[in-house]
């Protein structure tokens, strides 16, 4: 499996993708998702000029820093039990699946013990799979309000995961309904709240979600080959 060509190809294809929608490459960023992914070839992606790291679970994530040090950010991309939370602020650089209030107050709670601002995403359902997760859609912008005043979490934009298709044009409504979500809660000014960061395309259609606005785009497969 040649990572860096992956990871070359991927990159000439967000820039073509980026170019198609009147954007600079350089507004999205590639984060490897690591999931099963072994520390050599963790180790080659970010040879290859991979940043951001992202994994599933925090145990698996703590082995993994253990054993290879910390390059590059490292995000939580999987959902977040709240008793795991206090080891979740310490592991990670920003947290993509903040789903529920309950969830963030924990968050607040254990960022204020490490002494530490917690970077994190709220993570819309904007299908509305009950398979999947995050808040409605509908409920999304209020929870942002919720969680706004909570001084020692950052608000940084929005995560979501569109169901799986065919063909990824089909993902495109849902990757434009997040934009849309995020521009109208940006442009509310709410205080604390950075909508910059739109988490949202995945191996098959992350070129769709890059045209519809994606900062940040989660590639496992792409980069690493198929799931062993």
């Amino acid at each position: 499996m040649d990572v860096a060509g992956n990871i070359q190809r991927i990159r000439e294809k967000v820039a073509q993708a980026a170019a198609r929608s009147g954007r600079s490459p350089a507004e999205v960023r590639l984060m490897a998702v690591t999931k099963t992914v072994d520390d050599e070839r963790i180790a080659e992606a970010v040879r290859a000029g991979v940043d951001i790291i992202g994994e599933n679970y925090v145990q698996e994530a703590k082995r993994k820093l253990e054993a290879m040090g910390k390059a590059g950010e490292w995000h939580l991309i999987g959902r977040l039990q709240t008793n795991k939370a206090k080891y979740a602020v310490r592991l990670f650089d920003m947290i993509h699946s903040v789903d529920r209030m309950e969830l963030a107050v924990e968050l607040d709670r254990r960022a204020v013990a490490a002494g530490l601002v917690m970077k994190i995403l709220i993570e819309v359902s904007v299908s509305g799979e009950e398979t999947k997760s995050g808040v409605p859609l509908a409920d999304a912008a209020e929870l942002v309000r919720q969680v706004a005043p909570l001084a020692n979490l950052s608000i940084r934009g929005l995560m979501t995961m569109p169901p799986w298709f065919d063909d990824p044009e089909e993902a495109r409504p849902v990757f434009r309904a997040l934009r849309e979500l995020r521009d109208s809660l940006a442009a509310e000014g709410i205080p604390g709240v950075e909508m910059r960061e739109l988490s949202m395309g995945m191996t098959g259609d992350y070129a769709v979600a890059v045209e519809e606005g994606a900062t940040i785009i989660r590639i496992g497969r792409g980069i690493f080959g198929e799931r062993t």
